[in-house]
């Protein structure tokens, strides 16, 4: 499988990778260590996994999927075979609504809070270090996770940790040894800018990814960060490249698949409006005139992005992950790169 360094940390991840917010919730420890084997055979170096997983967070599953991790590392003994990446909860809406049971609900990206918050995972993935930790998403009230339009802050966000603070942070836990690169995630333009200028003015390494949505249902990451993903070696790590499953045209005509996300979670709504339905049923049918899996038609988009470092693949079967990865070698027909640009210009972004 084809791999691509991450910025000049000379950390190379193939150019697919896993996603495991899914373990410890829709998946058991041991469909999940199925599921790794299974990457790991198929040429996938890259893991990414976070503190909050499994999704839904909740209290009692909260840092889970990482102890499952930390268990298949060491079961397998194949930690020298893995670029593993990880995330520190921030403190936006989101993490106030899970309540204070992560850090006493006190998430600012503080110098106490993201040692405590890295400590803990080294342990639980039994590891010494770790090759990608990741800002999960900014200490600052932004426009993520779907909401569209920025509102300004009623006050001044006077208990937000500066992002040069967050970096220099970051920096001394790479000196230590702690971290090889940090990387930020759900982040915008100006974040990455502000991270990118700190990093040269006070000679710390720059930030080497960045992990945010990426779809044919929502391309926003191409106005903006594309450019600077490109020019600045800062290289996307995508999620949700299937749009939560909608992209491989199974809840089409109102189904609802036994386990799948949607039908067990009524809270992911941000990939089902009215526009979604009509986009997918045409990226669908596009696939379907050219005899290709929906799902690895989209996939591959995602992969053949100039900007891209690595699309995050989840899945809660092995079918289905061996589906995904199958994507790998296959390269879109100029027809079919044409066919989806058509289908863009009139819907597009249903799902930013």
């Amino acid at each position: 499988m084809k791999k691509n360094t991450l910025g000049t940390s000379g950390i190379e991840v193939s150019c697919l990778g896993l996603g495991t917010m899914t373990y410890g919730e829709q998946n058991t420890e041991t469909e999940a260590y199925a599921q790794m084997d299974c990457a790991i055979d198929y040429g996938v170096n890259l893991i990414d996994t976070a503190e909050m997983y499994p999704v839904p967070p909740k209290q009692e599953t909260f840092t889970r999927t990482e102890q499952i991790i930390g268990n298949w590392i060491q079961n397998r003994k194949c930690r020298h075979k893995i670029v593993l990446a990880t995330k520190v909860v921030g403190p936006t809406v989101e993490s106030r609504a899970m309540g204070s049971y992560i850090r006493d609900g006190k998430n600012h990206l503080s110098r106490k809070n993201i040692k405590s918050a890295l400590e803990g995972s080294l342990n639980r993935l039994k590891t010494e270090t770790i090759d990608i930790y990741q800002i999960h998403w900014p200490d600052r009230i932004v426009n993520i996770f779907g909401q569209q339009g920025f509102t300004p802050p009623e006050k001044t966000e006077t208990e937000n940790v500066a992002i040069p603070d967050t970096l220099e942070t970051l920096e001394n836990l790479r000196k230590d040894g702690k971290i090889r690169a940090y990387g930020v995630s759900n982040e915008t333009p100006w974040g990455v800018m502000r991270y990118l200028s700190f990093a040269e003015k006070n000679g710390c390494e720059k930030v080497v990814s960045i992990q945010n949505p990426y779809n044919l249902l929502n391309r926003t990451f191409e106005s903006g960060l594309a450019e600077i993903s490109f020019r600045e070696s800062v290289g996307l790590l995508a999620y949700s490249p299937l749009a939560f499953g909608m992209l491989t045209g199974k809840y089409l005509d109102g189904k609802k698949p036994a386990r799948a996300r949607l039908t067990l979670f009524s809270r992911f709504q941000r990939y089902q409006n009215q526009n979604a339905v009509k986009a997918t049923r045409e990226y669908v049918r596009l696939a379907k005139e050219h005899n290709m899996i929906p799902a690895q038609l989209a996939l591959a988009f995602a992969r053949t992005r100039p900007f891209m470092a690595s699309v995050l693949l989840g899945a809660t079967s092995v079918n289905q992950l061996e589906t995904n990865l199958a994507s790998a070698e296959i390269e879109l027909s100029e027809e079919v790169q044409q066919g989806i640009e058509e289908i863009h210009s009139r819907i597009p972004n249903p799902c930013p």
